[in-house]
């Protein structure tokens, strides 16, 4: 008898031998099925937004999905993540008699591993080309010729940056990027500004998702401090992504496009 596969977190997911159903609700997850197995796509959140013209029915967000919308695309299998997802709507939907993989992403080779995994056991599916190609992509990433020491908002007002054991964390310090709070207590803690601003850090990363940062709307927060402007998909998300991430990521931490304002508005926030 074969055993049950069992997710990140160790739970049994009791998936069919065939899968023919997948409804995901991260969107990592959902460009990762599109891009391996794009027949098997049933259904996705409304944040789903990669790869363009998905055309697949839509059942809300990652933390409100509609589970009745999600039961009655009868799945074979639903996809989720331990920090995207609530841990309600994953035992709601379980409850219902529906199998739910979940992922647990907080390192580059962690993502790789997972997602080799729930491709194989959740969906059923061979490894695709992308995949082999983002394990190339990383592992040809060499040490840093300089490290650099960062604060990586994700979000303002209030401020909320990139703390301890994140995947985000894990990139760019494969690419020479320290995190300055990545000894916090907490993983994406909120930070006043001018403790920010006084934390040492000689770098900002700012990524345009979930909070769209800009040129005009994060670096004058940083006076002095060189800014990268990142596209928050490279950054933190776990998918086909990953084999573009290396090189497109080391383009924009390169110092002749970094950001620097001189000189802040007052009252910035």
């Amino acid at each position: 008898m074969t055993p049950v596969p069992r997710d990140d977190t160790g739970a049994p997911v009791p998936v069919p031998e065939r899968v023919r159903r997948v409804v995901s609700l991260v969107p990592s997850l959902t460009e990762t099925v599109a891009a391996s197995a794009p027949g098997l796509l049933a259904g996705a959140t409304d944040w789903c937004t990669h790869p363009e013209g998905l055309d697949v029915p839509r059942v809300r967000g990652t933390k409100n999905p509609d589970l009745e919308r999600v039961a009655a695309l009868r799945p074979d299998v639903v996809l989720g993540n331990a920090e995207e997802n609530r841990a309600p709507d994953v035992e709601a939907l379980r409850a219902a008699g529906v199998p739910v993989w979940m992922t647990d992403v907080r390192t580059v080779d962690g993502a790789l591993e997972s997602l080799r995994r729930m491709l194989a056991e959740a969906c059923r599916v061979p490894p695709p080309p992308w995949l082999d190609e983002a394990e190339r992509a990383w592992a040809a990433v060499g040490p840093p010729a300089r490290r650099r020491a960062a604060v990586i908002p994700v979000w303002r007002r209030p401020w909320m940056v990139v703390g301890r054991d994140t995947f985000a964390g894990d990139v760019l310090a494969r690419l020479g990027v320290a995190n300055v709070y990545s000894g916090h207590a907490e993983r994406y803690p909120k930070i006043p500004l001018p403790e920010l601003n006084a934390s040492g850090a000689d770098l900002v990363v700012l990524p345009d998702e979930p909070y769209r940062f800009t040129a005009d709307d994060g670096p004058e927060a940083f006076p002095g401090v060189p800014a990268a402007l990142v596209d928050g998909r490279l950054l933190t998300w776990y998918g086909p992504s990953l084999a573009d991430a290396p090189r497109a990521l080391a383009e924009r931490l390169a110092p002749a496009n970094l950001v620097t304002h001189r000189t802040g508005p007052a009252g910035a926030v």
